[in-house]
């Protein structure tokens, strides 16, 4: 595998501009004649799909819901970044850059995050101009708030609805397109295998999960933004079908898979109720702003809450621990989503939790209604307490929310080089299915700002510069490698339906799923990983001897779809968590416990660790082999992380 990151030459602050100029051009009459597939309708699917379709290219979008507007993105809450210094408060390009390479622990690479940083401001213009209701000021003007990990307010938004009101932006973008021809959209349409042809991605199979039929689709190029992995936890804060599939079918075809450990945990969440729940419910990061986060000091008086011999409210200010505000007070509520999520969890686990099974904190705006009134909470961050109530069954303005983390983003994701492009030849991947702009830990909203940044503003120059290269001519879609990758999903299907055993698809989800969050989760150790190694394989055994499908597959079949999934990230966890036992050190969101300060906080090895690790496929219970890529530090100095 070679990995060669196509970094620019030049300051960083020229690279992008550099970069673009000197990129072949495909002109505007020759556009028609290149195929492109995009996988994914999300922020970064959507967009690119749309500036693609509007740049004349023709475009095939394909996503598993049954609209494009039903992409997971739709789910983010809290805000999106974007450097503009509206506040005056001391914002740049450079900060944001900064404050992102510092978030992710040094652990991402340079020039994809400034490029990040210089194009963020395109994006709040570009959403405007689409009619994103953003919030705004009294005078008309955008308005602003804060988000951990950073000391500015750099971060846009719309109430709690932020990811679905850019959502519709780019699907009112997608669907101008899909009505003027240069977009066709395959809504319900599943993809199970990545097609090469000569070393190039050309296409890919998908199964129509209406009618059960595999079909083939050829192109010049395919974009893969098919969001990222927690749902290998299977309870996450993302949707139930959330999956690994894409990502993990071309990593079995050659694509190198990057930082598969880098997992986050969100520390403001809804904490679980029982067995009984598909997923966990996010609350916005944004909350923080106001809310504050305490658990008890004495473990006695969280006792009592559990059993609810007392209220919230009985607890005197000065019994109460406001655990971030002591331990970080540069930042305070606003720490980091790592440093948080571990705080709350070293909290519950000396005792002092709140909810009824131990694990939950509290998150109070007592304070912030008492300063501002609650219509001015209300106004900020109404539809998340609506939200709260609907689940919880309390009102979060008379009595503190209770949360707790929970399995969110995932910045490990296929390896891309300054292009977006894969070690494959024209498989180029976005937004939460890449690996490189979050490092190891993802700061809050950011996640919106990447995607619509790799749709908008990035892969529609850079993979114009791949197609000038090769030239247009999409092969037949019923070429000897479409068949034989047709041939292949149809043995797969046909060998997971034969099984006929007693256990559902989704009880070994489950399964895997305490596997993964017990050894792999919020802590990691030696001993808990090779233990998550020797259950995984046995696992997926059980799965491939005990799994029981009802029905056919030629017809519609969710449990066909679900077992699907869960085969896939029953050899995607392995990968997992070989990758959090090779990197023997702590770092944003791997946390592993023998590997930490006197004072609990994650202790990197800059000198062994300073890399990508990218992952190559050997086969089924065959350890991958890993290959490095050295993060080189040009325009910042690595230094301790530190929140205090």
């Amino acid at each position: 595998m070679i990995l060669d990151a196509k970094i620019p030459d030049g300051s960083i602050e020229d690279k992008w501009s550099n970069h673009k100029f000197s990129n072949k051009l495909v002109n505007p009459a020759n556009k028609r004649k290149y195929n492109i597939i995009v996988v994914g309708s999300g922020l970064a699917g959507g967009s690119a799909a749309a500036t693609l379709g509007e740049l004349g290219y023709n475009v095939k979008c394909f996503c598993y819901q049954d609209s494009p507007r039903r992409a997971h993105s739709i789910a983010a809450q809290g805000g999106i970044n974007a450097a503009k210094n509206y506040q005056n408060d001391g914002d740049s390009v450079y900060r944001l850059f900064y404050d992102t390479i510092k978030g992710g622990d040094f652990r991402s690479r340079e020039a994809n995050v400034y490029r990040l940083a210089e194009v963020s401001g395109n994006i709040i213009d570009q959403c405007v101009a689409q009619g994103v209701p953003f919030a705004r000021e009294y005078g008309g003007h955008l308005a602003n708030r804060s988000f951990g990990g950073a000391q500015v307010s750099r971060t846009f938004y719309a109430r709690g609805q932020t990811g679905q009101q850019l959502l519709l932006g780019a699907y009112s973008a997608l669907n101008a397109q899909i009505a003027r021809g240069q977009v066709e959209m395959y809504n319900r349409h599943e993809m199970l295998e990545l097609v090469l042809v000569e070393g190039h991605a050309k296409g890919i199979i998908t199964r129509n999960l209406v009618n059960g039929a595999i079909e083939s689709w050829s192109a010049d190029a395919v974009i893969l933004a098919t969001g990222g992995y927690s749902t290998v936890f299977f309870l996450s804060t993302c949707a139930a079908g959330v999956n690994v599939t894409g990502a993990f079918r071309s990593f079995k075809k050659g694509a190198g898979f990057a930082n598969p450990c880098y997992t986050q945990i969100h520390p403001t969440c809804i904490p679980q109720e029982g067995d009984h729940q598909s997923k966990l419910t996010l609350m916005s990061e944004s909350l923080r702003n106001d809310g504050r986060v305490w658990v008890p000091k004495d473990p006695k008086v969280s006792e009592q809450l559990r059993n609810k011999d007392i209220r919230p409210r009985d607890v005197a200010e000065s019994e109460r621990d406001y655990y971030l505000e002591r331990k970080y007070p540069s930042f305070g509520n606003l720490a980091p989503r790592d440093i948080s999520s571990r705080s709350a969890k070293e909290a519950c686990d000396k005792g002092r939790g709140v909810s009824y099974t131990g694990f939950g904190v509290y998150l109070d705006f007592e304070d912030a209604i008492g300063r501002l009134g609650q219509p001015a909470i209300e106004e900020r961050y109404g539809n998340l307490f609506e939200m709260y109530e609907r689940i919880s069954g309390d009102n979060g303005y008379e009595t503190p929310m209770m949360i707790y983390p929970a399995p969110h983003y995932t910045m490990g994701g296929l390896w891309v080089d300054y292009n977006l492009m894969s070690n494959v030849d024209g498989l180029f991947v976005l937004g939460e299915a890449n690996f490189s702009d979050h490092g190891a830990n993802r700061l809050g909203a950011s996640a919106l700002m990447q995607g619509l940044a790799d749709g908008y503003f990035v892969v529609p120059y850079t993979v114009a510069n791949y197609l000038a290269r090769v030239g247009a001519g999409a092969p037949d879609p019923d070429g000897p490698a479409f068949k034989e990758a047709k041939a292949s999903i149809n043995d797969n299907l046909n060998k997971m339906l034969s099984v006929q055993g007693k256990r559902s698809a989704r009880s070994i989800h489950i399964e895997l799923g305490r596997i993964m969050w017990e050894y792999c989760g919020m802590a990691r150790d030696d001993a808990g990983l090779k233990k998550a190694l020797q259950l995984i394989p046995e696992l997926r055994e059980e799965f491939w001897s005990n799994v029981r499908i009802p029905g056919t597959g030629e017809q519609l079949n969710i449990e066909l779809e679900r077992a699907g999934r869960v085969a896939d990230h029953l050899e995607f966890a392995e990968l997992m968590c070989h990758d959090a036992h090779d990197r023997d050190e702590s770092c944003g969101g791997h946390f592993r416990v023998e590997h930490q300060t006197d004072e609990g906080e994650a202790k990197r090895d800059d000198e062994n660790f300073s890399h990508v690790s990218v992952w190559e496929h050997q086969g089924v219970n065959t350890a991958p082999v890993k290959h490095n890529e050295e993060l080189v530090y040009e325009s910042v100095t690595m230094a301790t992380r530190s929140y205090k």
